[in-house]
């Protein structure tokens, strides 16, 4: 007779992780569930890691993705030379410029720009900090299950061991009563060997062939 499935749940876990169900956490009973069930709980890496985003956080990772992108360095570094070369042929070639030595307009720019694009780092990376929260539970949750059953195949080794040494000290116990009752029944055996076969009798009731006077003349006949 099978049980509920909840009272399934709660025996197995109490057998393998020593509390019943209802006091596991939710990612330990999501593998408790997984065992009695015998269902995988292994996913892929993407799908594990998915977790819902806005419109604004998908705009941080793409900010993020290319302020990181060695594009986004040389386009940077083209923009600074553009920057400074026309301030130093304008001074040049007209005595003033619009940002003249040590361009101070730059570094405003430069500076709303580092401070427009940290927040938006810090948003992507909050994000990544979340997914990599996901995959380490699924990870946890893979190794808990991959623990869980090799518990439970040693527990079945174990089962099998003993139930092969019960059947051998059985076999060898029959084995043992075959070789007593065979040892018993042998000097029997040789007894009955020894013993020497009746002779048969003759006609005149006499047991083989003897020396009295009266059976010379059985003896004597053609």
């Amino acid at each position: 007779m099978s049980l509920p499935p909840d009272d399934a749940h709660d025996a197995q876990a109490t057998a393998l992780l020593g509390r019943p169900f209802a006091e596991l956490d939710v990612r330990a009973q999501r593998v408790a569930r997984h065992i009695g069930l015998r269902q995988p709980i292994t996913q892929h890496p993407e799908a594990a890691a998915a977790v819902p985003s806005t419109r604004g956080q998908r705009a941080a990772d793409a900010v993020t993705a290319f302020g990181g992108s060695w594009l986004f360095v040389g386009l940077f570094a083209a923009v600074m030379l553009v920057w400074v070369g026309m301030n130093v042929v304008l001074l040049a070639a007209r005595g003033q410029t619009f940002d003249p030595y040590p361009f101070i307009l730059l570094n405003l720019f430069l500076s709303m720009l580092a401070a427009v694009q940290a927040p938006i780092i810090l948003m992507s990376q909050n994000r990544q900090s979340e997914k990599d929260r996901v995959t380490a539970g699924h990870d946890y949750e893979v190794n808990l299950k991959a623990e869980l059953e090799i518990m439970l195949l040693h527990d079945k080794l174990d089962q099998l061991r003993q139930q092969q040494w019960s059947e051998l000290l059985a076999l060898q116990a029959e084995q043992m009563r075959l070789l007593a009752a065979l040892a018993a029944g042998l000097p029997a055996m040789c007894d009955t060997a020894q013993t020497p076969a009746a002779l048969p009798l003759q006609h005149d009731g006499a047991v083989g062939p003897t020396n009295e006077p009266g059976n010379r003349a059985w003896f004597a006949q053609p």
